[in-house]
């Protein structure tokens, strides 16, 4: 309790208290993905009774985005399943198209597409992609019992060529992978809070286990050291969003409120997240008013003031008219 105190003070002292970004997250290619982490259902190498599909349409994707911003979701993210972007020039062009019509909605835009290089990440910089997200999941140690097909290294190189690119960063993890929480969840936390600069948000997710996944039947991440880990990262990363991800459908309301006092500001919200269910937008815009929560006014939200006349004699007033103007 003494470090979710802490961690709530230093959070009054970068962040509006109460203001909780509302995010909504779209999975715009599913399944079909060569990788083995060992949680996810997309993998191609476990069977989760999951339908791969194909890049969604652009003007579909844009529709969900328009829904989610009438619900009053700022910053809309899309997902697909892939290890990389190599050789996907078709899909590279959609995708591009998808974040320019995001942002002429005034609306964030967030995508997850595997790894990066930095020509992909200045493309997508051009298109006014707000942020990137790539997790590195877990701490170095603890990595390669969850993923063998792509180094930590790889994830952080891909983190680098975004930030290189002027792109916001968002980087998290994944607790209940089988780590050491007093171990493994400082190394999550230490290997983020040492880049050149704090991620600007920090997903926590919490494991929805997925039959067929290796981490099927994993014991749950126990509530204390979710806040924990929440309250230590606000600490070390005072600026940073902290965002309840994954998994937060299974807290109940006053879990997730001891989540908000001890540091995290964002969620998730919407019909579904990638393959696991989400709290919808009505129940949080519920639980937002019995608890004073108000959405959160973030970069692309933010409403332009509206011009502002100061006060002035009429003889200036009448000189700066008959002054010539310039042809």
């Amino acid at each position: 309790m003494e470090l979710a105190y802490a961690a709530s003070t230093v959070h009054r002292r970068f962040h509006k208290p109460g203001a909780v970004q509302l995010c909504t997250l779209m999975n715009i290619k599913t399944g079909g993905c060569t990788e083995d982490c060992s949680y996810c259902a997309q993998s191609s190498r476990y069977k989760t009774n999951l339908t791969a599909t194909k890049l969604s349409t652009v003007d579909s994707v844009l529709e969900a985005a328009r829904t989610a911003k009438q619900n009053g979701s700022n910053r809309f993210c899309m997902g697909a399943a892939w290890r990389d972007m190599q050789g996907r020039t078709r899909g590279m062009k959609n995708i591009v198209e998808m974040v320019k019509g995001v942002r002429a909605l005034g609306m964030e835009a967030c995508v997850t597409l595997g790894m990066l290089d930095k020509e992909q990440a200045r493309e997508l910089k051009e298109a006014g992609l707000t942020a990137y997200n790539h997790n590195v999941d877990t701490s170095r140690e603890h990595y390669p019992s969850v993923i063998t097909t792509r180094s930590y290294d790889e994830r952080l190189q891909t983190i680098e060529n975004v930030r290189e690119a002027g792109i916001h960063v968002c980087s998290g993890g994944i607790l209940g992978l089988g780590e050491v929480p007093q171990t493994d969840h400082v190394g999550l936390i230490h290997t983020l809070a040492t880049l050149p600069e704090h991620p600007e948000s920090f997903p926590v997710n919490k494991l929805v286990p997925i039959k067929g996944t290796p981490m099927y039947g994993q014991e749950p991440v126990k509530l204390e050291d979710i806040v924990r880990c929440i309250a230590t990262a606000r600490l070390v990363m005072p600026s940073t969003i902290i965002r309840l991800a994954a998994g937060r459908i299974s807290m109940p309301e006053s879990e997730q409120m001891l989540c908000f006092m001890a540091g995290a500001n964002a969620v998730f919200t919407g019909e579904k997240m990638l393959t696991t269910d989400c709290n919808g937008w009505d129940e949080d815009k519920a639980m937002f008013e019995r608890w004073g929560l108000q959405p959160m006014q973030t970069e692309a939200s933010k409403v332009v003031e509206e011009p502002k006349f100061t006060a002035q004699s009429f003889d200036t007033f009448k000189r700066k008219q008959e002054q010539p103007t310039a042809s």
